[in-house]
Order: structure tokens, then C-alpha cells, then sequence
């Protein structure tokens, strides 16, 4: 039976998270997934971009952040979990999402949700495989 560990990722670079989690869960069991928590558009001050665009590109920042405090780069994502507040911002979503990843292509899913803290447009949760 092959023993399985985890382990806690806090990322320097990044707000650390209010609700006393981690950034991101490595698994060990046999090869590392990471697990990122939900990522914000909050830069490391706590501020927040106006726009959609610019909260989308911080966000994945902060999620490239995250992977590579963890030993990844996005390259090694798998599963990506997208929360906006509203479809209207589906089309640039998709296109900073492109630009981001590029030809990487890992399973997705869009949700459109109501979002923790009002100021924020989207969040960002991707499960990673090293």
C-alpha cells in the first residue's frame, strides 16, 4: 500500500488567505497533485483591480504563484475551476484564460457564482499533477 502525505503550501507573493487556509495542498502517493485554493484578485496589499481583465490576470498570477511555491508551473495543470460573478464576462474570461495557458489545455469548468467579497469579479482553484 503506497503511504500518502500532505502537505500545506503558503505562498509568499500572495494575501495570505482570511479563512486560515493554506494556498495550495501537495498530495503525495506516488506523484504530487496540488491542490490551490480558490485564488483572488487581491494583490499581496490587499488591493483589488477596477476591472474584470485586470482581476482575471492577477488572479492567474497569484495561481502561478501558488504552483511554483509548490514545485509546478502551469503547464503541470490539469483541472482549473473558474467562479465569476456574472456571464457578461465569459468572452474576456476565455481570453485571458488563452493568453495565460496558452496551448496548455487542462479540464475546465465556469462557474457563474456569487463571489465571496463583492469587490472581486472571479476566482480561480486549479488542481495541478508534478
Amino acid at each position: 500500500m503506497t503511504t500518502t502525505t500532505y502537505r500545506g503550501v503558503d505562498v509568499r507573493g500572495v494575501r495570505r488567505p482570511a479563512g486560515g487556509f493554506v494556498h495550495a495542498t501537495v498530495v503525495s502517493a506516488g506523484s504530487d497533485l496540488v491542490f490551490v485554493s480558490g485564488q483572488t484578485p487581491e494583490d499581496l496589499d490587499g488591493s483589488v483591480p477596477a476591472d474584470f481583465e485586470q482581476q482575471a490576470r492577477l488572479a492567474w498570477r497569484n495561481v502561478e504563484r501558488t504552483l511554483s511555491a509548490a514545485g509546478c508551473t502551469l503547464d503541470h495543470v490539469a483541472k482549473v475551476n473558474m467562479y465569476i460573478r456574472d456571464r457578461c464576462y465569459r468572452e474576456l474570461n476565455r481570453k485571458v484564460r488563452n493568453e495565460v495557458l496558452g496551448d496548455h489545455r487542462p479540464a475546465l469548468t465556469v462557474v457563474v457564482a456569487e463571489i465571496f467579497d463583492p469587490a472581486w469579479f472571479l476566482e480561480i482553484e486549479v488542481v495541478a499533477a508534478a
